[in-house]
């Protein structure tokens, strides 16, 4: 099914990738300058709540007062929804400093599930994780008490985090393998939720409507697919190229929602006008919102 009408909201700051809404309907996101920004339901009255001081991605609730933040480069942040300095919670685990925290999901107990994405690229360089298929991302987790160990390793990008409606798995998107994995959280058995995506997962999430909703930053892309073929010296001299000369992502777009038995019963796609790369997908309420890895703005449509 193609996008019904799109309302685009300009948010005052480039990159909103990730976007949560609290009960009151007010949007929350953060930007490549640092800023974690929160605007009214319509839109209007925008006002920046906190400075992570790197690049804050991934945004989640956290209680009732908290905000959540997956940072790129600071790490795993919590402010509260008031307006504050962020407070870290983490910046490495299991004896590795965090090179790509990316993207989280909060269980009812305040248990947090967390990516992060690639062992040797970080965001700068992302395209090279895709390219060189490093197969180093991280689902890790938070216990309310601190304690922080690894669910699942040796994944293709790691990305997006979500919970099943009943939190009996997580499921974390694998940009680089065009799929959705998900671990068992009664025994820690692993399976694929989705899999042979049409287009890049990037950030997931449960909505109110109990599904999983999935982005497609892009359809796949075939010269990408070659590159992955190529030696390992040849794909070197591709990511030496400038990023202009590099494989790069369509302008379509889409989002899945997906059942917890991995049904596909929603699927939205097309181009927006003045809107590409939809990284962020939050249902809330009957309507969707995209954050953007480029421009300024947050697009909001019925589902």
């Amino acid at each position: 099914m193609r996008f019904g009408p799109v309302t685009l909201i300009e948010i005052g700051g480039h990159g909103p990738e990730d976007v949560v809404l609290d009960g009151e309907g007010r949007i929350y996101t953060g930007v490549d300058d640092g800023r974690i920004l929160r605007h009214t339901a319509d839109g209007r009255g925008a006002e920046t709540i906190a400075d992570t001081g790197g690049r804050p991605l991934g945004l989640e609730l956290y209680g009732d007062d908290e905000l959540l933040i997956c940072d790129a480069k600071t790490g795993l942040l919590v402010v509260p929804l008031a307006g504050g300095t962020p407070k870290t919670l983490a910046t490495s685990a299991l004896g590795l400093d965090f090179v790509f925290c990316n993207n989280a999901a909060v269980a009812a107990d305040g248990t947090v599930y967390f990516t992060d994405s690639s062992r040797r690229f970080g965001i700068d360089n992302w395209r090279d994780d895709l390219i060189e298929q490093t197969a180093g991302g991280r689902l890790l987790r938070r216990t309310p008490d601190g304690a922080i160990d690894l669910v699942l390793d040796g994944l293709q990008f790691a990305n997006g985090v979500a919970l099943a409606p009943d939190e009996s798995f997580v499921a974390v998107a694998e940009t680089g393998a065009c799929r959705v994995t998900r671990v068992w959280l009664g025994d820690g058995r692993s399976d694929v939720l989705v899999d042979a995506l049409p287009g890049f997962p990037d950030n997931i999430s449960t909505g109110t409507d109990g599904l999983i909703w999935i982005t497609q930053a892009s359809p796949r892309v075939a010269a990408l697919d070659v590159v992955r073929r190529l030696p390992a010296f040849a794909r070197a001299g591709v990511r030496a190229l400038p990023t202009w000369l590099q494989p790069r992502p369509g302008r379509e777009v889409g989002v899945l929602g997906v059942a917890a038995d991995g049904k596909v019963e929603r699927e939205l796609r097309g181009t927006i006008d003045g809107f590409h790369m939809l990284v962020g997908v939050r249902e809330w309420r009957g309507q969707l919102y995209f954050g953007s890895l480029e421009g300024s703005k947050v697009a909001v449509t019925r589902v």
